[in-house]
């Protein structure tokens, strides 16, 4: 950096955070939003705000969507026509409640600092009608609460609030950050609505979670998020393109394998092909999406221990997993909120492995789906790849689950966020009306 140049001016240039804009200018008409993405690990943070972001855009209602994102690999993906997105400077968890800044010598604090003024210098530019906080109440390390301050004391059109995927953690583990970190008290004060991607009848997060009263009473199951329009495009356009070589694959039945961005799938992945010793080959076409994220040295373990068997291909990554996952006959995964999501939506026979570190979050969900007699689990342990030798061949061969037990997962969820939407911002501008405040 040039000795002249400030550390401002460096990050600025640095992480290139200018808005990619899609579509028009802003529309007096329509109704503004602006949602928040941390995306400090994995892609499963990003994938449901593109899901819902799709939504409002393609909705019969006039939105303008911005994303607040700081996942490394937005420039790679698909963004729906028409978003703005703001791109924050990418860090990585570390450990619970720890980060660091994904560039190399880059120190947090003024990764965060920077991070925090974007946010705020967004909002203070856009003023949106919904400010649409994904996850984390107080943002990566707390990086919304001056934004939320900003709100509360200066912007009294905007609303703002809280989503929530079904399952964060264990109710225990939740209950005691939660109350370290006065999580419940910021919830009251600064948020006005709080939106839970999933089911209550699946899982009761205002119960498991413990939450007041007060909370309870602006809280909204809106059912699990899907990105069903990508996949319908998709669909309608290429046919449905799948992310392998359908040559090679010639008319075996498919086994997809994914965890998602591969930041932590290789365990799935190198017990997957262990797996695969034990089976003959040519019985059925291996697909191993290593993911994005996944460190280069790790995907090259794989490719080596792979690259013996005609019959196992290994992609890198694909930016639309849906139209894979529907072609396959079995998906083995992780059991991320996404992945799972995902399975449920194409009906299709899958094998879930949740990850049990840091959080209890997979294992919930997997022994949830399970019982529902949607999947078939297995436990992340050192027979793992044992356990997948036999189970492979038995979901290759079992019938897919009655319509019955998929028609007990609401996958509406996207479709009533914008309902939600509409009628917050409609009721809150007729109230600011009644009062007279311009």
């Amino acid at each position: 950096m040039d000795s002249c140049e400030s550390i401002g001016q460096h990050a600025e240039r640095r992480f290139s955070a200018q808005r990619i804009l899609g579509g028009a200018g802003s529309s007096p008409s329509a109704i503004k939003v602006c949602i928040y993405s941390h995306d400090t690990f994995g892609l499963g943070h990003l994938r449901r705000n593109l899901a819902i972001a799709e939504q409002l855009l393609r909705s019969e209602h006039r939105f303008e969507v911005w994303l607040l994102t700081g996942s490394p690999v937005i420039r790679q993906w698909n963004l729906p026509e028409g978003l703005h997105v703001q791109p924050l400077p990418p860090v990585v968890k570390t450990g619970a409640d720890r980060y660091a800044s994904r560039v190399p010598g880059q120190m947090f604090g003024l990764t965060k600092g920077y991070r925090e003024a974007l946010i705020v210098r967004l909002l203070q530019e856009q003023r949106p009608d919904v400010f649409l906080v994904d996850h984390a109440p107080a943002g990566m390390n707390g990086e919304l609460l001056s934004a939320l301050a900003l709100i509360r004391n200066e912007m009294p059109h905007t609303r703002t609030i809280l989503g929530l995927r079904d399952i964060l953690d264990g109710p225990a583990a939740v209950r005691k950050a939660w109350g370290e970190q006065e999580i419940q008290e910021l919830i009251e004060h600064a948020y006005d609505d709080v939106l839970i991607y999933g089911s209550e009848g699946l899982f009761d997060v205002v119960e498991a979670y413990g939450l007041g009263p007060d909370i309870a009473r602006r809280t909204k199951y809106c059912g699990y998020i899907v990105g069903r329009g990508r996949w319908e495009m998709l669909t309608a356009r290429s046919g449905g393109s799948v992310c392998w070589d359908r040559r090679r694959a010639g008319d075996l039945p498919v086994v997809l394998v994914t965890a998602g961005g591969g930041g932590d799938g290789y365990f799935l992945m190198d017990a997957y092909l262990q797996c695969l010793v034990r089976q003959p080959s040519n019985r059925f076409h291996s697909v191993i999406v290593t993911g994005p994220l996944m460190p280069p040295e790790l995907a090259a373990r794989l490719a080596a221990l792979a690259a013996p068997r005609a019959d196992v291909q290994l992609v890198a990554y694909t930016t639309d997993l849906m139209p894979s996952v529907r072609a396959a006959s079995l998906v083995v995964s992780m059991a991320g909120y996404n992945t799972s999501v995902e399975l449920l939506a194409a009906r299709k026979n899958a094998i879930v492995v949740p990850r049990s570190v840091p959080r209890e979050e997979q294992r919930l969900r997997a022994s949830m789906l399970s019982a529902l007699g949607l999947v078939r689990c297995a436990e992340a342990t050192d027979d793992l790849a044992d356990r997948l030798a036999e189970l492979v061949p038995l979901a290759l061969s079992a019938p897919s689950a009655d319509d019955g037990n998929w028609a007990s997962v609401d996958l509406r969820g996207a479709e009533r966020v914008v309902e939600h939407l509409v009628e917050v911002v409609n009721r809150h501008e007729a109230a600011l009306s009644v009062r007279g405040v311009a």
